[in-house]
């Protein structure tokens, strides 16, 4: 049985459950809900709660250890010199899935019977055309070994879900048997469901924090590997990035500046365009556009985000880049030999900063009006003008928000990847000049995991050690950030 199905199986007894002691609830006090503690609904829910949270909550975390469990147990059956290597163990096993999964598919579409299975032969070519038959692709051939580890593999998750379905749906229905048992007037329904709705409330807050642990630890451990690899002193103030994989790290230079410089100058650039575009947008919309003009003009200005940044990567290189060419290349309408071909850093700057508009326009819209009314009659009280109380009183209120939305902006900048791919080009690079290639560090992550490379190569492990120094940078401008809205908001307050 799928999950989905056991997923439907639980919301099914939850809706029974839920019925039930409302109604057992309802018959305990003699049919008059006014003898009930609380009222009919709450004890529903709660008996709705008992059977769905334990149930989903066991279901949720079964799904997560199974295949780590499997993995375990079948990687020891693997040779010694393949789980030496955490590579080459991570490909083995994956290949051992794909088999498990294509032999699984096989015997669901009738292709072979369990029987047959049990007595296939990995030497016979009728394994890869099996496998082929079903859409399963290997990255290596199928020896009797992994054959046989692929059968273990299937049983043992045949074996986990028929467990896992039982005590997933044994779960539920006691959850939802104690639950309708103990259900009488008296029972105190109300208090039980509101600790129980904000015990979930707690948990679904805890997920952002626990993500955001997850992902720093993960960029840690892989950090730390790296450097134990890589001398810290070359990467952080090298100024040459040459990675070369078949040099295993003896022949790379990985020099971190001339890729956060690109990321820099780029952001920049973008929030140069972006930032008072968008903030002369919003002013203009929130202060003095007409309701059926901002009723038209806010939409529009908004379909911009909503363009995948793909469109916008493919507008830099066929669109801005050969149009910045023509005007400052060697035989473009100005005569200056600025710019030697269409990716350059400007083209994915002003693309970049097109696509921040709605991001800081929005954001500073609602920003603006959120300003109360009343400081706005009193500042025009006072004799001043519109232009004078945008000036004096709105935009020295709306400032906080107005850094946050510009804060979004640059954090949005800053991790762009597909724009600069096709419009900035790849090269690394320390020039100032704008019309030079360059790269940045988002785009080189997925560079350097991109390939056949080993996986505990200092060439692939310097993505988590750019990921977790951009991670730190972004995080003080952050603070910074933070440390100089406060002191801003403190004049006003």
């Amino acid at each position: 049985m799928p999950a989905s199905w056991i997923l439907l199986s639980v919301l099914a007894l939850t809706l029974i459950g839920y019925f039930l002691a409302r109604q057992r609830a309802v018959a305990s006090a003699g049919g008059d809900r006014r003898l009930l503690h609380s009222l009919p609904n709450y004890y529903g829910l709660n008996a709705a709660l008992a059977a769905a949270v334990p149930a989903l909550a066991l279901l949720c975390a079964w799904m997560i250890i199974q295949p780590l469990a499997i993995n375990s147990y079948i990687s020891n059956d693997l040779p010694a010199e393949v789980r030496a290597v955490p590579g080459e163990l991570s490909l083995a096993m994956a290949d051992i899935s794909r088999v498990a999964d294509g032999l699984s598919e096989a015997v669901a579409r009738g292709a072979i019977t369990t029987e047959e299975l049990d007595k296939l032969d990995a030497e016979a070519s009728d394994v890869r055309s099996l496998l082929a038959g079903v859409g399963v692709a290997l990255g290596s051939d199928v020896d009797a070994q992994s054959l046989d580890l692929a059968r273990s593999y299937r049983a043992a998750t045949n074996t986990g879900n028929i467990l896992r379905n039982v005590v997933v749906l044994l779960v539920a229905l006691a959850g939802m048997a104690i639950a309708v048992m103990i259900t009488n007037k008296d029972f105190r329904a109300r208090n039980f469901v509101e600790r129980a709705i904000l015990f979930l409330l707690v948990a679904a807050a805890s997920v952002a924090i626990l993500t955001t642990i997850g992902i720093v630890f993960s960029l840690i451990f892989n950090t730390v590997d790296f450097f134990s690899r890589y001398p810290a002193d070359d990467f952080f103030f090298g100024t040459r990035w040459e990675p070369s994989f078949s040099g295993r790290g003896g022949a790379s230079d990985l020099g971190f500046l001339p890729l956060i410089w690109g990321t820099l100058f780029i952001s920049l650039i973008a929030l140069i365009v972006a930032v008072p575009l968008g903030l002369m947008s919003a002013i203009y919309l929130s202060e003095y556009a007409s309701k059926p003009v901002r009723a038209v003009a806010k939409p529009l200005l908004e379909v911009l985000a909503g363009i995948p940044t793909i469109v916008y990567g493919l507008f830099a290189l066929l669109t801005v880049g050969p149009l910045l060419l023509d005007i400052f290349g060697r035989d473009g309408a100005l005569g200056v030999n600025w710019m030697s071909g269409g990716t350059a850093a400007m083209t994915a700057g002003l693309v970049m900063g097109m696509m921040l508009i709605p991001f800081v326009s929005s954001l500073s819209d609602d920003i603006i009006n959120a300003v109360p009314q009343a400081m706005r009659d009193g500042s025009y009280g006072l004799g001043a003008t519109q232009s004078e109380t945008l000036k004096q009183v709105i935009l020295p209120a709306a400032l906080p928000g107005i850094v946050g939305a510009i804060l979004l902006a640059a954090s949005r900048a800053i991790g762009e990847t597909m724009i600069v791919v096709l419009g900035a080009g790849a090269a690394a690079s320390l020039s100032m000049n704008p019309f030079d290639a360059m790269t940045t560090v988002t785009a080189k992550i997925v560079s350097q995991l991109t390939g056949d490379g080993e996986f505990n190569s200092p060439e692939t492990l310097v993505a988590f050690a750019l990921g977790m120094t951009l991670f730190v940078i972004t995080l003080a401008l952050n603070i910074f950030a933070l440390w100089i809205v406060r002191r801003y908001r403190e004049q006003y307050e």
